[in-house]
């Protein structure tokens, strides 16, 4: 499927974190049929609306939803020369990030927590969600011997929430970003 918002660059790179994350992709499963996702099923999607993605995060009240994202969707995304006109449409200035696959794995899932907890998923039921991704687990046992994304989604997630009772902001483990000289 083609879509074409027509919002901000910024407003589209939240989206797009949006649709790539695991929570959509189930619910997305659970309404497609086949191998086909018709305009009527995209539609019925759970995507947030842009105006969400300015409300505070919910563990780190002083930065939004959309600035919280904006980081890690830009470091996925600018990772070549080619797309320095994407990053700076998304207020990004500088040379592209260094492709580090432990950090990408990293921040995905932190994007995956994330969007596990603004829909308001339970613990329990986003362990479920993530046992429905067979070939991932498979994957993942296969190459570090255990479902490794499943681990690091729920580690995330639970700091997620540790960080939302104790109304301090959520620190990812990840130190500063590298960039390409």
């Amino acid at each position: 499927m083609l879509a074409m918002p027509a919002m901000n660059a910024r407003f589209v790179a939240c989206l797009y974190a949006n649709l790539c994350s695991i929570p959509l992709d189930y619910a997305a499963r659970q309404k497609v049929g086949g191998v086909h996702l018709k305009y009527n099923v995209f539609r019925q999607l759970p995507s947030f609306a842009p105006s969400q993605y300015t409300d505070p995060t919910p563990w780190n009240p002083a930065e939004s939803i959309g600035e919280w994202l904006l980081s890690r969707v830009v470091e996925l995304t600018y990772t070549a020369w080619d797309l320095k006109p994407f990053a700076e449409d998304c207020g990004c200035n500088g040379p592209p990030y260094i492709w580090d696959p432990k950090r990408r794995f990293q921040l995905q899932c932190e994007i995956d927590a994330a969007f596990f907890h603004l829909y308001g998923i339970s613990r329990e039921d986003t362990a479920y969600v993530l046992d429905s991704f067979p070939v991932v687990a498979r994957s993942d046992e296969r190459t570090h011997g255990e479902y490794r994304t499943k681990r690091v989604v729920l580690e995330v997630y639970d700091a997620l929430g540790k960080a939302v009772l104790a109304s301090q902001p959520y620190v990812s483990p990840l130190g500063p970003p590298r960039r390409a000289t």
